[in-house]
């Protein structure tokens, strides 16, 4: 089971989504996210289709982004709603006040929708690791998302960095990963590194202390990937 700081910061981060996207056709989100800088990186485009994988804050961005004539698949997985029983429900009130989100909680071994332009996991790729997911084959997803996308879509990950060289073995703890761990995982899976951004970077980090100290929070060093898939 996941700390509580990581169930009050999902809901909190989903209800901020909800609210921004109520509130203006032009989300309000915590600029320390680098909302603009991320969907930039990602490369999304009016009519693109996105999976959102453990959807949460930065969803109503996706949305805005791929506009009224794309489509944003929020994947909250059953792992994470048996958890978090809030996040599907702040989720599914986003997605009544825009009609380009499509909530999903299905199992994370269960199919994505095809055809889509991007898969966005946000924070939470070292969970796909934790007990509470099952833990999740992880091959298995990434062979998943691959198959899900176009040929030369992207997918993106985001998330906190773990000491180098220490792979899996804080994801429980520290909730944060090796990001070569991360590489090597959707190599392995048939992507190639497409790009790789440092906009999210913080030297300062040690890298030794759970996310949610206080010492940290918001300002962890996350790493952010863009892998392709093969035309």
């Amino acid at each position: 089971m996941r700390k509580l700081g990581l169930s009050v910061m999902l809901a909190i981060s989903i209800g901020a989504a909800t609210s921004a996207l109520s509130q203006s056709a032009a989300p309000t989100v915590d600029p320390a996210w680098k909302a603009s800088e991320v969907i930039e990186f990602i490369g999304l485009k009016k009519g693109d289709k996105v999976a959102d994988i453990v959807a949460g804050r930065l969803t109503a961005s996706l949305a805005q982004a791929v506009g009224p004539s794309g489509k944003v698949y929020a994947v909250e997985t059953a792992e994470i709603v048996k958890a978090h029983p809030d996040s599907v429900v702040h989720m599914k009130a986003l997605a009544s006040q825009s009609p380009n989100v499509i909530v999903s909680e299905d199992p994370i071994a269960s199919p994505l929708p095809s055809g889509l332009d991007a898969v966005f996991i946000r924070q939470n790729y070292h969970d796909l690791y934790d007990k509470f997911m099952g833990p999740a084959d992880v091959p298995a997803f990434n062979k998943t998302v691959f198959a899900a996308l176009k040929p030369g879509g992207v997918y993106v990950v985001l998330d906190h960095a773990a000491v180098a060289g220490s792979g899996i073995g804080a994801t429980e703890t520290l909730h944060r990963i090796d990001p070569a761990r991360v590489k090597s995982d959707a190599l392995a899976a048939g992507f190639k590194l497409d790009g790789e951004s440092f906009i999210l970077a913080n030297s300062a980090d040690d890298h030794t202390k759970n996310v949610f100290d206080a010492s940290v929070r918001g300002h962890t060093d996350q790493f952010l990937f863009r892998f392709k898939k093969p035309k």
